[in-house]
């Protein structure tokens, strides 16, 4: 599954857009910023509720797919300005991270 199907099928928002053609193959989870970056397999979809800029500079570290600010929770404009700089596709989900880690799971599997 690519980002853009990700978009589609799981009815979420985009706030900065990337390559939306960019595979997605697992998913993780996860809040604390050092262990995102040591755990988060490439080509991930990361779920969060950090929007800040730091995430950013993780998720290029570690080199997921894309950042999905579960909850509704919100990006910071220094964290937009850096995502768009450094082409880090952002989406949003009403969803909690359970929730949407499960129809991520059904769609990969």
């Amino acid at each position: 599954m690519n980002i853009k199907e990700a978009v589609e099928k799981l009815n979420l928002k985009i706030l900065t857009e990337g390559d939306l053609s960019r595979e997605i193959t697992d998913c993780y989870i996860g809040d604390l910023l050092s262990w995102v970056m040591g755990r988060a397999g490439e080509d991930s979809i990361w779920l969060t509720v950090m929007g800040n800029i730091n995430s950013i500079a993780v998720a290029t570290l570690a080199d997921v797919s894309c950042i999905v600010l579960v909850e509704n929770a919100s990006l910071d404009e220094e964290a937009k300005a850096k995502a768009l700089s450094h082409d880090v596709t952002i989406l949003q989900s009403e969803e909690n991270s359970y929730r949407l880690a499960t129809k991520i799971y059904e769609l990969l599997k």
